[in-house]
């Protein structure tokens, strides 16, 4: 490591980029506290007041989740193209449309067509509010990511409780995702009133999208990064999957889920200090503590809940660890004007990854509990390689 220069030769931090910060992280809890809200009394709406089957209800589901993560390639292009602000405004105002979608109407077509709205407000959304933290002084960076990350486990555990007291006011959903699309309008127009912030758009005009890309996959030091974290939204995400499909209570559930996001917050601090999320460690760390939380939860047929807690705290640690480690290490990496292109690549990969490994997953949950315990085992698995790939990169 390189000594830090005393204070007297280091950069003044730039005064616009606090307010960037500030700016963003209200946006992540704005944003994050919607569509929380809804998420977690979707599936309830579809199936119980709309009475769509299992099978349908995937698939509108499947199809936001998996567009979303393939539009990623050519969206972090368009935000180095256009500039973070205009992209943050543009995903707020289509996530806006699709949570009012949802919330009033009742067709299969039509719910499909509210989930490519919302598929590509959210492949809009994260390039930009990434690029934007990536844009500010460096003394700012780590600490302003570890609170955007913060803000999304907060609203991870406030929104679900707020969607609920709104289901018994007035008209039940409609009134739950018209809140969500509000708040999402308001976190448009906070993107608008961003101050200049060092992310200038490149320029070239349309041709400069596929010259984006190519310059991503022309550097194969970090694809190989990509490669090695393309397990990570998976190992993110699935517990809250895999939790109440091995017939825990929704009352155990919830509770792991609120254990894991405050770990995951509180880890956020210590990864942020002395830019520890660019050292290899972290990230080896934090993949091992994936894989420790799918190896306690794969023997467990959901009445153990002190087991079911300490994989909890596993993932919030993994999930503090490995968040703010591949984001500093794509800033590390990626050349001036193009964070966005590095970010669409590396999240397009692991979306990728993420919905194949859904869909295995699901079938082999479908086999009955060897299937369950051959499946987390096989996800744990997956966080291993990466650990051992991880390695020196």
């Amino acid at each position: 490591m390189i000594d830090a220069p005393p204070a007297s030769a280091r950069p003044a931090m730039d005064p616009s980029g606090r307010r960037v910060v500030g700016t963003v992280v209200a946006i992540q809890l704005t944003c994050s506290l919607g569509f929380f809200a809804v998420m977690a009394h979707l599936v309830a709406h579809l199936r119980h007041d709309l009475g769509l089957m299992a099978g349908t209800i995937g698939l509108i589901l499947g199809v936001r989740v998996g567009l979303q993560y393939a539009l990623l390639l050519p969206v972090g292009a368009v935000t180095d193209l256009i500039g973070p602000h205009r992209t943050g405004a543009i995903a707020c105002a289509l996530r806006a449309l699709g949570f009012a979608l949802v919330g009033t109407v009742d067709g299969v077509g039509s719910l499909l067509c509210a989930a490519v709205v919302l598929a590509a407000g959210g492949a809009l959304y994260n390039p930009a509010a990434q690029c934007l933290l990536a844009g500010v002084d460096a003394a700012r960076r780590s600490g302003g990511f570890a609170a955007y990350v913060a803000a999304q486990h907060i609203a991870t555990v406030a929104g679900p409780p707020a969607g609920l007291a709104l289901l018994h006011v007035g008209p039940g959903f409609p009134l739950v995702t018209g809140t969500a699309a509000a708040l999402w309008a308001v976190a448009g127009l906070l993107f608008l009133r961003l101050p200049g912030d060092g992310t200038n758009p490149v320029s070239g005009g349309f041709r400069d999208l596929a010259a984006g890309v190519r310059t991503v996959l022309g550097d194969r030091t970090f694809l190989m990064f990509a490669l090695v974290t393309a397990p990570t939204t998976l190992l993110a995400d699935h517990i809250m999957t895999a939790v109440p499909l091995l017939g825990f209570a929704p009352g155990a559930a919830t509770l792991c889920f609120c254990v894991l996001a405050a770990v995951a917050a509180s880890a956020q601090p210590f990864v942020a200090a002395g830019h520890r999320g660019e050292r290899p460690w972290v990230l080896r760390l934090g993949l091992l503590c994936a894989a420790a939380a799918f190896f306690v939860l794969a023997p467990l047929d959901g009445t153990a809940t002190g087991p079911l807690m300490v994989a909890g705290v596993l993932n919030g640690v993994a999930n503090g660890l490995i968040q703010p480690a591949v984001f500093q290490r794509t800033v590390r990496h990626a050349p001036p004007g193009r964070f966005g292109s590095y970010y669409g690549v590396l999240q397009c990969a692991a979306g990728m990854f993420a919905f194949a490994g859904d869909l295995l997953v699901g079938r082999l949950f479908d086999l009955g509990s060897a299937g369950a315990t051959w499946a987390l085992l096989g996800v744990g698995g997956f966080a291993l390689a990466a650990a051992i790939g991880a390695r020196g990169r």
